[in-house]
């Protein structure tokens, strides 16, 4: 009895740690995909290094993924976007910038993978600014490469991306040489151009010396108040209208920096923000259900 006793207990702790392994790696039943099977390139012996969380951010990315967040069938759109949360390159602010982006956009229809990519700026980092790059250029790849998988039409797949993320998001929209970061990874030969762009209070980094005139269509907004990230908007819509790109800003008079999805602001303008990018959306043909 004592014997079976301990069996039984020995076999339900075994299966709740299994449940509790699982549930850290899969973040709330979501899946996660690394952006390579053994690792970033030239840092595979990093790959197992555990990653800090607490509270608002995310640290030590030392395997880049995507964390996959899908709509109910009955609304999906087979729109995609690659989420590339901001926090400086030191943090990734994943919650409020990351999870809180993707929900948003599946209630919409659309499909959201939240990209963890690697913190160049961070204390120690053995990294630099072309490996946060070539983390952009592989997820818009990777997630191409699995379109069927997901349901997600490939000539629908946009980034988005908030601060430091929509520098990355600037990157892949005005940098996108097709053989950028290529090798000969059956992956890395896909095109890592989006379909369209979204950027949150982007970085200085995401803006170009010029938007060429191939550039994704834009949705772009900022607060006035934000000494950082207001002006870069500013640049880009110029740029945008100079190589006749389609392009939509919205620069508010309220609030400063970072007011992620505008769920914790006071601002009542920057709480619906969200809601004039679904409008946007919609306006693009973006959520017309297949």
């Amino acid at each position: 009895m004592v014997r079976n006793t301990f069996g039984k207990i020995s076999f339900l702790f075994i299966a709740l740690s299994i449940v509790a392994m699982n549930t850290v790696i899969a973040q709330d039943s979501t899946l996660v995909i690394p952006l390579w099977k053994n690792g970033a390139p030239g840092f595979e012996n990093l790959k197992n290094q555990p990653e800090q969380a607490k509270d608002w951010w995310v640290r030590n990315i030392n395997n880049p993924s995507v964390t996959v967040f899908l709509p109910p069938k009955e609304i999906a759109t087979g729109t995609a976007v690659v989420v590339c949360p901001g926090g400086g390159f030191t943090n990734l602010v994943f919650n409020a910038e990351g999870k809180d982006a993707a929900k948003f956009l599946n209630s919409l229809g659309v499909a959201a993978f939240v990209l963890k990519y690697r913190l160049f700026r961070m204390e120690n980092s053995p990294y630099k600014q072309e490996n946060a790059a070539q983390d952009i250029f592989r997820a818009m790849r990777l997630v191409k490469s699995r379109a069927k998988e997901f349901n997600i039409d490939t000539s629908k797949l946009g980034v988005m991306g908030f601060s430091a993320g929509g520098e990355l998001a600037g990157w892949v929209s005005y940098k996108f040489v097709e053989n950028h970061f290529a090798s000969d990874d059956a992956i890395d030969q896909l095109s890592a151009r989006p379909s369209f762009e979204i950027l949150i209070y982007p970085g200085p980094l995401a803006v170009p010396d010029s938007v060429p005139s191939n550039a994704p269509p834009a949705f772009m907004v900022a607060s006035n108040g934000d000494d950082c990230c207001s002006e870069p908007i500013i640049k880009l819509m110029e740029m945008h209208r100079k190589a006749k790109v389609p392009v939509e800003m919205h620069l508010y008079e309220k609030g400063a920096h970072a007011f992620n999805m505008g769920y914790r602001s006071e601002f009542v303008t920057l709480q619906h923000w969200p809601q004039r990018l679904a409008d946007w959306m919609k306006d693009t043909g973006l959520l017309k259900k297949e």
